[in-house]
Protein backbone atom coordinates (compact mmCIF):
# COMPACT_ATOMS: atom_id res chain seq x y z
CA UNK A 1 0.00 0.00 0.00
CA UNK A 2 1.53 3.23 -1.12
CA UNK A 3 1.62 6.65 1.22
CA UNK A 4 -1.10 8.02 -0.81
CA UNK A 5 -3.57 5.42 0.07
CA UNK A 6 -2.49 5.21 3.54
CA UNK A 7 -3.61 8.47 3.94
CA UNK A 8 -7.00 8.13 2.16
CA UNK A 9 -7.72 5.57 4.34
CA UNK A 10 -6.58 7.61 7.39
CA UNK A 11 -8.94 10.26 6.39
CA UNK A 12 -11.80 8.33 5.50
CA UNK A 13 -12.02 7.13 9.20
CA UNK A 14 -11.39 10.55 10.68
CA UNK A 15 -14.38 12.00 8.56
CA UNK A 16 -17.72 12.06 10.30
CA UNK A 17 -20.29 10.30 8.81
CA UNK A 18 -18.15 7.71 7.05
CA UNK A 19 -15.57 7.18 9.93
CA UNK A 20 -14.03 3.73 9.57
CA UNK A 21 -17.28 2.27 8.58
CA UNK A 22 -16.71 3.15 5.41
CA UNK A 23 -12.58 3.39 5.72
CA UNK A 24 -12.44 -0.75 6.11
CA UNK A 25 -14.56 -1.82 3.25
CA UNK A 26 -12.94 0.74 0.89
CA UNK A 27 -9.78 -0.44 1.66
CA UNK A 28 -10.15 -4.19 1.29
CA UNK A 29 -12.49 -3.72 -1.89
CA UNK A 30 -9.12 -1.81 -3.27
CA UNK A 31 -7.35 -5.22 -2.23
CA UNK A 32 -4.91 -3.77 0.33
CA UNK A 33 -3.57 -5.77 3.23
CA UNK A 34 -6.72 -6.30 5.85
CA UNK A 35 -4.66 -5.56 8.70
CA UNK A 36 -3.10 -2.64 7.48
CA UNK A 37 -6.56 -1.12 6.48
CA UNK A 38 -7.67 -2.32 10.38
CA UNK A 39 -5.03 -0.52 11.69
CA UNK A 40 -5.09 2.95 9.77
CA UNK A 41 -9.19 2.61 10.09
CA UNK A 42 -8.46 2.21 13.93
CA UNK A 43 -6.09 5.22 14.45
CA UNK A 44 -7.88 7.20 11.92
CA UNK A 45 -10.81 6.87 13.88
CA UNK A 46 -9.44 7.71 16.88
CA UNK A 47 -7.79 11.00 15.98
CA UNK A 48 -10.91 13.23 16.24
CA UNK A 49 -11.99 11.63 19.62
CA UNK A 50 -10.05 13.80 22.19
CA UNK A 51 -10.48 17.01 20.14
CA UNK A 52 -14.35 16.42 19.84
CA UNK A 53 -14.44 15.43 24.21
CA UNK A 54 -12.25 18.92 24.71
CA UNK A 55 -13.46 21.09 22.27
CA UNK A 56 -17.16 20.29 21.06
CA UNK A 57 -19.32 22.16 23.52
CA UNK A 58 -17.05 25.02 23.43
CA UNK A 59 -17.14 24.94 19.20
CA UNK A 60 -21.18 24.36 19.35
CA UNK A 61 -21.73 27.83 21.75
CA UNK A 62 -19.15 29.59 18.96
CA UNK A 63 -20.40 28.03 15.91
CA UNK A 64 -24.32 28.20 16.92
CA UNK A 65 -24.53 31.54 16.30
CA UNK A 66 -23.24 31.26 12.51
CA UNK A 67 -26.19 30.89 9.61
CA UNK A 68 -26.34 27.35 8.53
CA UNK A 69 -23.80 25.81 10.61
CA UNK A 70 -25.45 26.46 13.86
CA UNK A 71 -29.10 24.80 12.66
CA UNK A 72 -26.85 21.75 11.25
CA UNK A 73 -25.10 21.51 15.06
CA UNK A 74 -28.50 21.97 16.69
CA UNK A 75 -30.37 19.29 14.63
CA UNK A 76 -26.49 17.10 14.82
CA UNK A 77 -26.77 17.43 18.95
CA UNK A 78 -31.38 17.24 18.77
CA UNK A 79 -30.47 14.02 16.74
CA UNK A 80 -27.71 11.95 18.89
CA UNK A 81 -29.84 13.54 21.95
CA UNK A 82 -32.73 11.56 21.10
CA UNK A 83 -30.62 8.41 20.06
CA UNK A 84 -28.47 8.60 23.33
CA UNK A 85 -31.15 6.96 25.53
CA UNK A 86 -29.08 3.56 25.87
CA UNK A 87 -26.13 5.47 27.25
CA UNK A 88 -28.41 7.50 29.74
CA UNK A 89 -29.49 4.84 30.65
CA UNK A 90 -26.25 2.32 30.94
CA UNK A 91 -23.43 5.29 30.88
CA UNK A 92 -19.86 3.44 30.53
CA UNK A 93 -21.27 -0.08 29.16
CA UNK A 94 -24.12 2.37 27.04
CA UNK A 95 -21.48 4.56 25.17
CA UNK A 96 -19.93 1.88 24.22
CA UNK A 97 -22.79 -0.21 22.76
CA UNK A 98 -24.13 3.51 21.00
CA UNK A 99 -20.08 3.45 19.23
CA UNK A 100 -19.43 0.00 18.30
CA UNK A 101 -22.89 -0.57 16.48
CA UNK A 102 -22.07 -0.35 13.03
CA UNK A 103 -24.92 2.27 11.60
CA UNK A 104 -24.95 5.45 10.14
CA UNK A 105 -25.03 8.11 13.52
CA UNK A 106 -23.82 5.84 15.81
CA UNK A 107 -20.23 6.20 15.81
CA UNK A 108 -17.05 8.21 17.57
CA UNK A 109 -18.28 11.69 16.21
CA UNK A 110 -21.82 10.81 17.25
CA UNK A 111 -20.33 8.98 20.79
CA UNK A 112 -18.58 12.47 21.34
CA UNK A 113 -21.82 14.29 21.14
CA UNK A 114 -23.26 12.02 23.78
CA UNK A 115 -20.97 12.18 26.27
CA UNK A 116 -20.09 15.37 26.02
CA UNK A 117 -24.16 16.15 26.51
CA UNK A 118 -24.52 13.62 29.44
CA UNK A 119 -20.86 15.03 30.76
CA UNK A 120 -19.03 12.31 30.78
CA UNK A 121 -15.53 12.80 32.37
CA UNK A 122 -12.91 12.87 29.26
CA UNK A 123 -11.53 9.89 30.27
CA UNK A 124 -14.10 7.67 30.80
CA UNK A 125 -15.53 8.87 27.75
CA UNK A 126 -12.88 8.25 25.68
CA UNK A 127 -12.23 4.57 26.41
CA UNK A 128 -15.77 3.81 26.33
CA UNK A 129 -15.75 5.24 22.77
CA UNK A 130 -12.47 3.82 22.24
CA UNK A 131 -13.57 0.39 22.85
CA UNK A 132 -16.90 0.68 21.23
CA UNK A 133 -14.90 1.69 17.98
CA UNK A 134 -12.77 -1.23 18.23
CA UNK A 135 -15.56 -3.88 17.96
CA UNK A 136 -17.31 -1.61 15.01
CA UNK A 137 -13.69 -1.98 13.65
CA UNK A 138 -13.96 -5.84 14.16
CA UNK A 139 -17.27 -5.73 12.70
CA UNK A 140 -17.01 -3.92 9.64
CA UNK A 141 -13.70 -5.71 8.66
CA UNK A 142 -15.65 -9.30 9.41
CA UNK A 143 -18.65 -8.26 7.19
CA UNK A 144 -16.32 -6.38 4.70
CA UNK A 145 -14.34 -10.15 4.52
CA UNK A 146 -17.71 -11.44 3.89
CA UNK A 147 -18.00 -13.66 7.33
CA UNK A 148 -21.61 -12.84 7.71
CA UNK A 149 -22.43 -13.53 4.19
CA UNK A 150 -24.62 -16.96 5.82
CA UNK A 151 -27.23 -14.69 7.14
CA UNK A 152 -28.15 -13.21 3.82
Amino acid sequence: MDIRSKWLILLIAASPLVELRGAIPIGIAKGFNVWQVFGLALLGNTLPILPLLFFLKWAQKKLEAVKGIGKILRWWFDRVERKSKVVEKYGFWGLVLFVSIPLPGTGVWSGSVAATLLEFKTAKAFFAIFIGMAIAACLVTLASLGVFSFIV
